[in-house]
């Protein structure tokens, strides 16, 4: 696939002042002569300031960095994670269309995203709300089919489920991510088999980190304390 900068493009970026301050230092973590290596944190905090990655955005990395533009550029055309043209305002949804989910049911995942969203990937929706695309292995194939939305997975997905989630994020509330299906992690479907004795906690440590953080798909504006 072709990836190139959208036509239309910002007439300039700048982090906020949070988080200039944490993209510092993370460059400060490289020695001399090497900042270069901080580009993709540098880059994915860009994007998620502002939705998706910039020409100036880029451009502002670059700089930061000492790098060529081009250098830069290469990196955010490179790597799928980074996304080069405008995306949903409350959401963008990213399908699993890997084997092992194609074989559970993405196919009707996909056919949500074309029915409620867009007809064509990288589209916004009509009230600019959520965007999506198909993408490759998310690596969490034993919860098959999955999605991507945010920083989260939503995994052991049904079209059904897909269509409520999206109707909960259009109406300001961030459903549970993790297993739809009521599975803890990835044990099997009908159950665990092992380690079934004692107390065992509403949600995984990863589904309670995203609930008690409540803005799983928010954006960082450079308010809160990041890692």
């Amino acid at each position: 696939m072709l990836r190139r900068l959208h036509p239309d493009q910002p007439e300039s970026f700048a982090f906020t002042p949070a988080n200039q301050a944490w993209a510092e230092a993370q460059v400060a973590k490289f020695p001399e002569g090497r900042q270069a290596s901080a580009i993709i944190p540098l880059l994915w905090r860009a994007q998620e300031q502002e939705g998706w990655l910039t020409r100036p955005a880029i451009e502002h990395v670059a700089g930061m960095l000492g790098m060529a533009y081009i250098r830069a550029l290469e990196v955010a055309t490179f790597y799928f994670m980074f996304q080069l043209s405008p995306v949903g305002s409350v959401a963008h949804v990213q399908v699993c269309g890997t084997t092992p989910c194609m074989l559970c049911g993405s196919e009707d995942l996909v056919a949500v995203c074309k029915e409620r969203i867009a007809k064509r990937p990288h589209a916004l929706s009509a009230d600019g709300k959520f965007s999506w695309e198909e993408v490759e292995c998310l690596g969490a194939c034993a919860n098959a089919p999955m999605a991507q939305i945010g920083k989260d997975y939503y995994e052991d997905l049904t079209a059904e489920r897909l269509g409520w989630i999206l109707d909960e994020l259009a109406a300001g509330r961030v459903p549970p991510p993790g297993s739809q299906s009521g599975r803890f992690a990835s044990e099997p479907a009908g159950g665990a088999t092992t380690l079934t004795e004692g107390a065992r906690l509403a949600h995984n440590a990863s589904v309670d980190l995203a609930l008690a953080l409540g803005d799983t798909v928010k954006r960082i504006d450079g308010t809160e304390r990041r890692g």
